[in-house]
C-alpha cells in the first residue's frame, strides 16, 4: 500500500517534554443546570480500531439524552510499554495511530502521560493525572455566569471491564477510588453478561451508567493482527490512516500473541478497558 503519511509528524514523546493536550478540550460549558464530563478511555490500542471511536460517540449520545451531564471532551490513554502484553506496539508507534484515528475528530484527543511513563499506571493513578490537569491545573470549567467548577472525570470502557473487576485482578482500593470518585461509563458487548457482572458492584451502581450498543460491533485489536499476520484485508475495520501507517511501519507482521494456526495464544480480550492485570502490578487495577 501507498502511504502519505510522514514517516515522523511529531517529537516522540517523553516525559520530559510532556504537554497535556487540550486543543479540543472545551472549558466553558453551554448549559448551567448540567455537570460537566470529560470521558477517559484507557488501553492497548494495538491497534486502535473503529469500535474504540465508536465508544466515545455511542458515550456521547448516551450522555446527552440520558444524564445530567455536559461533555467537554474525550481522551485516549494507551498503556505503557511496560505493560510488557503480548502483541503490544511500541507506546510511540500506538500514540501516533491514535492521533491518526482522531484527526478529523472536534472533541477527542490523545494523551501520551501514561504511554511515556517508565513503569505500569494503575487506572486510578491515571484518572487521578487527568483530574490534576483539567481541575488543578486548569482551573475546571466556566459556567455561563462566569463562575468555575470541577469537571467530573470518568472512565469510559467495554462491558469485559466490568467483569474484570469482581476478580482479583483489581485491588478493593483502586477499584473503591475508580467507581466512587470518578464512576465509569460502560459499553455492553456481545457475549457479556452485563447484568452478571454488575451484580458484585452494588455498592457503585449509581457511578455506573451502562451503554447499549445499538449496532453490534465485535471488531477487536487482536483479530485485526491476525488479519494482517494472514495479510488479510483490514480494510473499513479501522481508520485509513491507521492502516496506511501500519503498512508503512510493518507492524504485527510477527506476533507472537498468535499462533502459526491464528488461535489466540493469549488468553482475554483485547477490547477497550482494562482486562488482564500487568506482571509487576498483579495488586493494582487490570488492564487490556
Amino acid at each position: 500500500m501507498t502511504s502519505n503519511l510522514p514517516l515522523q509528524a511529531t517529537p516522540i514523546p517523553t516525559t520530559q517534554n510532556y504537554v497535556f493536550p487540550r486543543n479540543r478540550l472545551r472549558l466553558s460549558q453551554n448549559d448551567s443546570s448540567r455537570k460537566p464530563l470529560v470521558l477517559i478511555a484507557c488501553g492497548s490500542y494495538s491497534p486502535v480500531t473503529h469500535l474504540h471511536l465508536r465508544m466515545f460517540e455511542m458515550a456521547s449520545d448516551f450522555v446527552r439524552f440520558n444524564t445530567d451531564f455536559e461533555l467537554l471532551g474525550g481522551y485516549f490513554s494507551p498503556v505503557s510499554d511496560s505493560y510488557k502484553k503480548a502483541g503490544l506496539a511500541n507506546s510511540v508507534d500506538r500514540l501516533r495511530m491514535c492521533e491518526l484515528a482522531v484527526e478529523d475528530s472536534t472533541w477527542l484527543m490523545v494523551d501520551s502521560w501514561e504511554a511515556v511513563q517508565p513503569k505500569y499506571m494503575p487506572t486510578a493513578l491515571v484518572l487521578d493525572h487527568f483530574d490534576h490537569e483539567i481541575n488543578d491545573v486548569l482551573g475546571g470549567a466556566e459556567r455561563p455566569d462566569g463562575t468555575r467548577v470541577r469537571v467530573r472525570i470518568s472512565l469510559l470502557a467495554g462491558a469485559d471491564l466490568v467483569q474484570t473487576m469482581s476478580t482479583p485482578a483489581w485491588s478493593q482500593d483502586d477499584l473503591d477510588h475508580i467507581l466512587r470518585r470518578y464512576g465509569a461509563f460502560i459499553v455492553e458487548r456481545s457475549g457479556t453478561d452485563i447484568d452478571e457482572a454488575l451484580a458484585h458492584l452494588q455498592p457503585y451502581k449509581d457511578q455506573i451508567y451502562v451503554i447499549q450498543q445499538l449496532i453490534q460491533n465485535d471488531i477487536s485489536s487482536t483479530k485485526i493482527r491476525l488479519f494482517l499476520r494472514r495479510e488479510m484485508s483490514v480494510q473499513y475495520l479501522l481508520p485509513s490512516r491507521v492502516i496506511e501507517y501500519i503498512y508503512q511501519h510493518g507492524l504485527y507482521e510477527e506476533d507472537p500473541s498468535l499462533s502459526v494456526g491464528g488461535k489466540n495464544k493469549a488468553k482475554g480480550s483485547e477490547t477497550p478497558g482494562r482486562a488482564s492485570p500487568a506482571p509487576e502490578a498483579s495488586s493494582s487495577s487490570a488492564k487490556s
